[in-house]
């Protein structure tokens, strides 16, 4: 029992340090060691604003992603952002030498039953991934990561609107109201069917 959890504390530590090591790209900017670095940035209240018009538009922007993924964490659900993005980093791989140990690497940390950071899928997604790990292709996740990027948009993203993280940013990011009402509308039409709140609750 020791030596399996000796194993299981081992693989949890390699993710981390992995995951840290292996963003790139359009997303390089996001890392767990920037936690407060944008929030104390001056992001503009273009951008800010635009991330209420849609989860496509948080995706898109390199600092909507690194507030969002901040706020998972704070909901303890990071795990979804880390796995969409190693899926980002795992696309743009030519080796593939390389395309199989990431493969395995991502089955590792987030598909397999019991896996330290493992996200929640289907039983069918799981076993196809499973099936084509021995020889993977640049779109063996494709389906997973789209589940998962629903999973955010869907659960988390109309949370996110309502939290005090992006109320704090609407506030300070421009003089006076006018975008702090647009945003209200917005989460009132993206929470339509639940109870309402206000956002100093969240």
């Amino acid at each position: 029992m020791k030596e399996a959890s000796g194993r299981h504390k081992d693989k949890e530590r390699r993710s981390r340090l992995s995951l840290f090591l292996t963003k790139s790209g359009s997303h390089e900017n996001v890392s767990p060691h920037k936690k407060t670095t944008t929030a104390s940035r001056n992001i503009s209240a273009e951008a800010v604003s635009k991330w209420s018009n849609s989860f496509e538009d948080v995706m898109k922007d390199s600092d909507g992603v690194e507030i969002f993924s901040q706020f998972l964490r704070s909901e303890f659900s990071e795990e979804n952002m880390e796995f969409w993005l190693a899926c980002e980093d795992f696309k743009t791989i030519d080796s593939d030498t390389k395309l199989l140990s990431k493969a395995k690497y991502i089955y590792t940390v987030f598909i397999e039953s019991d896996a330290p950071k493992e996200v929640n899928i289907d039983y069918g997604t799981k076993m196809a991934i499973e099936q084509s790990i021995a020889k993977p292709t640049k779109s063996c996740f494709d389906a997973a990561q789209k589940k998962v990027f629903s999973l955010m948009q869907k659960d988390s993203y109309p949370r996110f609107l309502h939290s005090d993280m992006y109320v704090h940013l609407t506030q300070r990011g421009v003089r006076g109201a006018p975008m702090f009402r647009r945003r209200s509308r917005s989460c009132v039409f993206n929470e339509r069917g639940e109870a309402t709140s206000e956002p100093s609750a969240w």
